[in-house]
């Protein structure tokens, strides 16, 4: 239902449906690729904290925000 891809057009990730296109800022991007079922909510906090070192607080706050209000709107789902 979803295509997570790059697009060179929007030079970003985007989430493509059949209603539209989401384009992804470089944040989103980085998480959403990571988003692959092997990996557990920790390790991709981990990752991210590793790419962006300067604030873990936050990185770790803005992930579990994005997953949380991407699989809100049906975007991701949770892996059992």
């Amino acid at each position: 239902m979803y295509l997570f891809r790059w697009e060179p057009s929007q030079t970003a990730h985007v989430l493509l449906y059949p209603e539209g296109i989401v384009k992804l800022n470089e944040t989103a991007g980085e998480i959403l690729k990571r988003c692959d079922g092997a990996r557990t909510v920790d390790q991709l906090i981990a990752e991210l904290q590793a790419l962006y070192p300067d604030e873990p607080a936050r990185v770790e706050a803005g992930v579990l925000t994005f997953l949380e209000v991407f699989r809100a709107k049906g975007w991701i789902r949770r892996q059992a």
